[in-house]
């Protein structure tokens, strides 16, 4: 039943749309405006920082992959 469920989810236009928009940008503004946000106006130390952004790059690009799997984008 949950493949179902899910299969209709990726088959909307507004969650396809959604979910780019999303995977792009944490590829984006996940490593360059998240770490200076958290380094600059946070005050969080700039090594968690940039590795917060690698996490959000690695995650933004594993949406992408699973997105093109999926052919969800073609």
């Amino acid at each position: 039943m949950a493949e179902n469920e899910n299969a209709g989810m990726m088959n909307s236009k507004f969650w396809r749309t959604t979910l780019l928009i999303v995977s792009v940008l944490l590829i984006f503004a996940g490593p360059t405006y998240m770490p200076y946000l958290m380094s600059d106006v946070a005050g969080i130390n700039y090594f968690t920082s940039i590795g917060v952004g690698v996490a959000l790059l690695v995650v933004g690009l594993f949406l992408m992959w699973f997105l093109i799997r999926k052919k969800v984008i073609t």
